[in-house]
């Protein structure tokens, strides 16, 4: 579809709401509009940025729908086209009944993510700032969303731009001694080169160490449930959901495959699995139920061993410490409230580095406390605050770890005997790097890869 097209979609999630919004834009938008618009008292033409009340009808001239009408005409819009956003009652019919009466007038569908893949083509966002809008709608908490709220106003771009520049003008130094050999320029001492080459690479590290220390925020940690048959490890799920999904008897092993939930602590997003219970079986479902837990402790940020308090711990209790480790380990002594005094096993855990917390699932005791050391634990160490407004993506992140490379090569290959103008190669790469973050030079594959991802209508 070309940029010419007037492309139609409704931006807001089908189901049935009070309010449902249909976009439109390109240059036939209020063209298109106007034949279907009927409009309220007092109507004396369409202005720009006002709602006007009126009624929606079909070809037939029959009313569909009561709807505001706004028209936001080009360039002050989304998409720097003229856009026009129908507010309609927010039934699946009325809205698929409107959308259909403006196909009928010329509007085309409008594909995934075709407004924002507009908006970066017409120049309104770089592609940091598109990527954002989809990052915005899919954050599953408010702390992921206030992350991706100054990226969308394009504080990750600029940096990445200043970067960008920086090693351009890097390269305009560098290429004096190119230009110019028979004058034997020495415009640039490879040292200097090495320290200002660094000096960006210092820059993106920085921001690769924003990712690795937000991206619990945009994808979730992992975090397990562990430990033998019975030791409430279902119950504990239970208690820290807030509500009954894993089933709880008294018979062993009731967990044989694990369940995973997703969970909101305080703004952190976590994906909570109960494994299977551990003790010896030859039972090959359960085999296989154990082992896929094992698989997920491996994984996990952080595993919550999970211990019945009435009982010593033995051997399998004593494995699952030694496989994760006291670092990525919390032992949750579980029913607690049947325990008159602090047994003294509880020195076993306490002197192998392992955090022990006293909790009772059936009774709610210590669970905030719980989930308190959960959020601390996974976070870890603060986030770097010169970054925190600037966390790149995957996709990101990869570009950026290609241009720390090359301007690491260079940083080695300026300690040798290396041309002048070979180093360039190097600055050049780097700078295509970065500008494949901002979209400044990027192929239509990534363009395709990111706006599929989009829902129709953003």
């Amino acid at each position: 579809m070309t940029l010419n097209a007037t492309i139609a979609a409704i931006a807001t999630p089908m189901g049935r709401g009070g309010v449902g919004i249909i976009r439109l834009s390109g240059p036939k938008s209020l063209q298109i509009a106007d034949k279907l618009f009927v409009p309220g008292p007092r109507f004396k033409g369409f202005k720009a940025y006002r709602l006007h009340y009126g009624w929606i009808s079909n070809k037939e001239g029959q009313i569909l729908d009561e709807v505001l009408l706004a028209f936001m005409p080009g360039p002050y819009s989304y998409t720097r086209e003229d856009v026009v956003e129908i507010n309609c009652h927010g039934g699946p019919a009325v809205l698929e009944g409107v959308l259909e009466a403006l196909f009928g007038q010329g509007a085309e569908p409008a594909g995934p993510g075709e407004f924002t893949k507009r908006a970066f083509l017409n120049n309104r966002l770089d592609l940091t700032q598109a990527e954002a809008v989809q990052e915005l709608i899919s954050s599953p908490t408010q702390s992921g969303a206030l992350l991706v709220g100054d990226k969308l106003q394009g504080h990750l771009g600029s940096r990445v731009e200043k970067l960008r520049l920086n090693l351009e003008d890097l390269k305009k130094e560098l290429c004096l001694a190119v230009d110019f050999p028979e004058e034997d320029v020495q415009c640039l001492p490879k040292n200097v080169l090495a320290e200002k080459a660094g000096a960006c690479a210092d820059e993106i590290s920085g921001l690769l160490a924003s990712y690795e220390q937000n991206k619990v925020f945009r994808e979730g940690a992992l975090v397990v449930l562990a430990g033998k048959v019975n030791a409430g490890k279902s119950s504990l799920m239970n208690a820290l959901l807030g509500r009954e999904r894993a089933i709880v008897t008294p018979v062993p092993g009731t967990t044989r495959d694990y369940l995973e939930e997703a969970i909101n602590l305080n703004g952190l997003p976590v994906r909570l699995v109960d494994t299977a219970g551990r003790r010896p079986t030859r039972d090959e479902i359960e085999m296989i139920g154990l082992e896929a837990g094992r698989r997920l402790i491996a994984s996990a940020e952080l595993c919550i061993l999970v211990v019945d308090s009435c009982i010593e711990p033995d051997r399998e209790d004593m494995e699952i410490l030694e496989e994760v480790g006291a670092d990525k380990i919390v032992v949750a002594a579980n029913k607690w409230d049947l325990v008159d005094s602090s047994p003294e096993w509880l020195d076993s855990f306490s002197g192998s580095g392992a955090e022990v917390l006293r909790v009772s699932a059936k009774y709610g005791s210590g669970l905030e406390e719980l989930t308190s050391r959960i959020r601390s634990r996974i976070l870890g160490t603060p986030r770097v605050e010169a970054f925190s407004n600037m966390v790149p993506n995957l996709r990101q992140k990869n570009a950026l770890e290609k241009a720390a490379q090359e301007l690491e090569l260079l940083i080695n290959e300026a300690d040798r005997d290396i041309p002048f103008d070979l180093l360039g190669v190097r600055l050049d790469c780097a700078c295509a790097h970065l500008d494949e973050i901002t979209g400044r030079i990027v192929s239509e594959d990534i363009l395709n890869s990111i706006f599929d991802n989009f829902c129709i209508g953003k």
